[in-house]
């Protein structure tokens, strides 16, 4: 089994969806439901095709949910993960050597990234490449607007 890895802001968060796909968004579609049968004939009654609809792709969103709320690893609770070397759930500080700008950023599994709140997603070009890493390593990331060129200052948990 392929382990998420989530900080615990995160899985609370998906567990809050989860919560709210089950139990408000549920009883919507089910009052939706309701409501279009009573109209009569289903066979052109666009109100059930589209209640239906909405119910299909709020089940499969809860069977995703709920399958990766079972591979996911607590980040904080992990303590195999190497402190020296950039990995997920490092907090890194990098210098640009192309402009001598200094940048943090936290690596974080892709559907936790933010990149207004400095969390990118180990699957992104910059974090895909900064894995590994360990301080004072200079890291070379083509992009397609040419080559970024970062030192690593620090690595922090």
């Amino acid at each position: 089994m392929q382990y998420i890895y989530l900080t615990r802001k995160g899985c609370e968060k998906l567990t809050e969806e989860l919560k709210y796909l089950k139990t408000v968004k549920r009883k919507e579609i089910a009052n939706a439901l309701h409501f279009a049968r009573s109209l009569g004939d289903l066979r052109e009654n666009s109100e059930y095709d589209a209640a239906k609809h909405a119910q299909a792709l709020s089940e499969i969103k809860i069977a995703e949910l709920e399958e990766k709320l079972i591979r996911v690893k607590i980040l904080e609770e992990e303590t195999n993960i190497p402190k020296d070397k950039v990995s997920i759930g490092s907090t890194v500080e990098l210098k640009d050597l192309n402009s001598g700008k200094e940048l943090k950023y936290t690596l974080v599994a892709e559907m936790e990234s933010d990149y207004d709140q400095g969390k990118i997603s180990t699957a992104s070009p910059v974090g895909r490449s900064l894995l590994g890493y360990k301080k004072n390593e200079i890291v070379e990331i083509n992009i397609p607007a040419g080559t970024l060129r970062y030192k690593i200052l620090k690595i922090s948990r």
